[in-house]
């Protein structure tokens, strides 16, 4: 199955859930909904949604609930992306300007704060006790992560273990509890709930892993931010994590001026994905990634093949195949 076709089939649902933001975002104050309808209406891949609504599919789900519960998971991601554009400085996101840029830091926060109590009154509209100790430990541990970045994700003895950590509590982590929502939903079995999240939380840190990558290989217009921006914000994600173990001293020392820069110079950008090249930081990235999507579509075999687990295979292999 295509990637298009797996979405093809959760496409009503997909639209019913960009309804939902529409509603969930009116406000009294102007600048709420027109934050929000600017982050939302900026495309994104939805992935979070998607996954929720295609195992509630997987696991026999027949209400309505799933679309709120769909909005509240993107609401949680566009918070987190409006914080961290914050922190990192950032002045693009998905090759539009950064909310931070139009309308300053204070209101990208303050937003993002909206967006999390929004979700969590969504929850509890909701009802359900599960989703709502899923999602509160998932945010919770979603800041762990974010901190963790902080004091990790400019280090340059960080080690893969560290940058791994970060991955998993910062960006897995709500995949996963996306997955698992969808299966409480279908009310499956404890085994099957926890197969599913496992695949998402595989799922997602082989995403994380592509993007590290795409960030050194991609074009700005197909990432929608500046080529090397990590580099530039002295993240150091794995592709330079294992060149940096290979490197001799001299190749060292020069990865280390590029990362502790305030003004990272195109030739030195340069240098560092060349360096990258020579010692296959990207291969082995790649490799890492292709490893989690397989472990991710193991965790699919409890169910009886269907659409919906044909659909999510083809979205697992697709986190992968976006790298070439």
């Amino acid at each position: 199955m295509r990637i298009q076709e797996a979405y093809d089939i959760i496409r009503q649902d997909l639209k019913d859930v960009e309804l939902e933001f529409k509603k969930n975002l009116d406000s009294d104050i102007y600048l709420i909904k027109k934050v929000g309808e600017y982050l939302l209406n900026n495309g994104g891949k939805r992935l979070r949604p998607s996954l929720l609504l295609l195992f509630a599919r997987l696991c026999g789900y027949q209400g309505n609930r799933h679309i709120p519960l769909a909005a509240v998971v993107e609401f949680i991601h566009t918070a987190t992306l409006l914080h961290d554009d914050v922190v990192d400085n950032a002045n693009m996101r998905r090759g539009k300007a950064a909310a931070n840029t139009l309308w300053g830091n204070g209101a990208s926060i303050l937003i993002g704060d909206f967006l999390f109590s929004k979700s969590f009154y969504l929850t509890v509209d909701d009802g359900d006790l599960h989703i709502l100790k899923i999602l509160s430990g998932t945010t919770t541990q979603m800041a762990e992560g974010e901190v963790l970045q902080l004091l990790k994700g400019s280090d340059a003895e960080a080690t893969e273990k560290d940058y791994m950590a970060v991955v998993t509590n910062k960006t897995a982590s709500l995949i996963s509890a996306s997955c698992r929502i969808g299966a409480i939903l279908g009310k499956v079995s404890t085994d099957k709930e926890d197969a599913t999240a496992r695949y998402g939380m595989d799922l997602g840190i082989a995403f994380q892993l592509v993007d590290d990558c795409l960030d050194y290989t991609s074009s700005n217009e197909e990432l929608g931010k500046t080529i090397g921006n990590d580099l530039r914000e002295g993240k150091i994600t794995l592709p330079l994590i294992h060149t940096m173990k290979k490197t001799t001293r001299a190749e060292r020392e020069e990865l280390l001026a590029a990362i502790e820069t305030n003004d990272l110079k195109d030739s030195q950008l340069l240098s560092v994905i060349s360096l990258i090249k020579k010692y296959k930081g990207i291969d082995y990235t790649l490799g890492k990634a292709r490893q989690h999507v397989e472990d991710a579509k193991t965790h699919l075999s409890s169910f009886e093949p269907n659409l919906e687990r044909a659909a999510l295979i083809a979205l697992a292999d697709y986190v992968v195949e976006r790298a070439y």
